[in-house]
């Protein structure tokens, strides 16, 4: 597994022998750097890994991107905050991104589900297994494998993620402003919700769920001082019932206007709760768990941070394995957002380059002779004339093969 580097060395004259010496071959050095099929392996092709991706391709890296196809924005209608996409699609944004890097030529994207990913000789390289295609060698390993929402079995919920139900109001806030806007959450996060979006609505129900106990109240102190006090001053009702279903009234996007980055969405829902009582609400700002979308960051021992993969910021966001990073919303940043995945991304490609040529250059170095191509002639003048003829004549099956030393 390792590539041999040719080093050039000088004609050398040797003014001991008082004759000059024949050209001397390429003398093959071996480096001490694993020979794999990628420089890196990008999983998961999303904004950040589409940003790692485009980041390796603009130093030239031979770099492969697996897609498996599962996005935690999928279900969303448009993309928002996004400078120069703020309103597209993420289906659009996907296709618009891979369409440009597809132009460099040294990257080759996929699509599949990594299954496993086995460090080799002491984290020098990896072997990455893919479903249904044959394993591939990496130097690097990039984890962009993103987060998976956990939604409540509520019906209605998971039918309308992302249509109008969400859970961040930098994303998806801006068109439901000046509307009737619901929270779903426990007692102790709503006042943290209220202070994110209290720029946007003004009429504002917070569905607890049977949360609103005295254990969730002190719980709601601690983290928000004088939190009931803040509610009352926004006018935020909390209804403590459990929710028994959310039935869609109206859909946001019948007139919706597609030239537009940004354009009003009218949702309509019902909230019905357990004890009988409903309310209509046009949208619905959550707090909902989630867990990592794939396990084969952990699997192969990549630590747990809050559930999140932990990523070094000082090390080009690299894990406690050296050579893989975690980049997007799957690191430990709890920083979740498009603009902040291609950050992630593009910081980790930068730092993988340049670790590579750390790595490169180590290796260069170990086998180049000490002192350079000047230590060579010195070292020249030190042997007698046989040794000399020997070394740099070559073999009798090489064109400067001058025969045998004679004299």
């Amino acid at each position: 597994m390792r590539s041999p580097l040719p080093v050039s060395l000088l004609a050398l004259t040797s003014t001991a022998l008082g004759a000059a010496v024949p050209q001397p071959q390429a003398v093959e050095t071996e480096v001490d750097v694993p020979k794999t099929d990628y420089d890196a392996v990008v999983v998961g092709g999303g904004p950040a890994g589409l940003s790692a991706l485009s980041g390796l391709a603009r130093v030239r890296r031979n770099v492969l991107l697996i897609d498996s196809g599962d996005y935690r924005n999928q279900p969303t209608r448009h993309m928002h905050d996004v400078i120069g996409f703020d309103g597209v699609t993420p289906s659009y944004y996907r296709w618009a991104a891979r369409e440009q890097i597809s132009h460099y030529e040294t990257i080759t994207m996929t699509n599949g589900t990594v299954t496993s990913i086995e460090p080799r000789e002491n984290n020098t390289y990896f072997t990455v297994n893919t479903d249904g295609k044959d394993p591939v060698t990496a130097r690097k390993i990039v984890l962009a494998t993103g987060l998976h929402d956990i939604l409540p079995d509520t019906p209605g919920v998971r039918e309308n993620w992302g249509l109008g139900i969400y859970w961040c109001p930098w994303c998806d806030g801006h068109e439901h402003a000046d509307q009737g806007l619901g929270l779903i959450a426990p007692l102790r996060e709503i006042a943290g919700l209220v202070r994110e979006m209290v720029t946007l609505n003004e009429d504002v129900i917070a569905f607890v769920n049977g949360t609103d106990t005295p254990e969730e109240r002190a719980a709601a102190e601690k983290s928000f001082p004088r939190w009931e006090d803040y509610l009352k001053i926004h006018n935020v009702g909390i209804e403590n019932g459990t929710i028994a279903a959310i039935h869609r009234l109206k859909n946001g996007t019948t007139d919706h206007d597609p030239s537009l980055p940004t354009y009003p969405e009218h949702d309509l829902f019902r909230v019905e709760l357990e004890d009988g009582h409903s309310a209509e609400r046009n949208a619905f700002l959550t707090s909902f768990s989630d867990e990592q979308a794939s396990w084969v960051g952990p699997d192969m021992g990549v630590r747990l941070d809050g559930g999140r993969l932990a990523a070094d910021p000082k090390k080009g966001l690299q894990t406690n394995i050296p050579g893989v990073y975690a980049i997007g919303d799957a690191n430990a940043d709890n920083v979740t957002n498009v603009p902040h995945a291609l950050f992630s991304g593009k910081r980790t490609a930068v730092f993988l380059h340049v670790q590579l040529e750390r790595e490169n250059s180590a290796a260069e170095l170990e086998a180049f002779p000490e002192g350079g191509e000047d230590n060579i002639v010195e070292r020249a003048n030190g042997l007698d004339e046989r040794s000399l003829w020997e070394r740099m004549n070559g073999s009798p099956d090489e064109l400067l093969y001058a025969g045998e030393y004679d004299q």
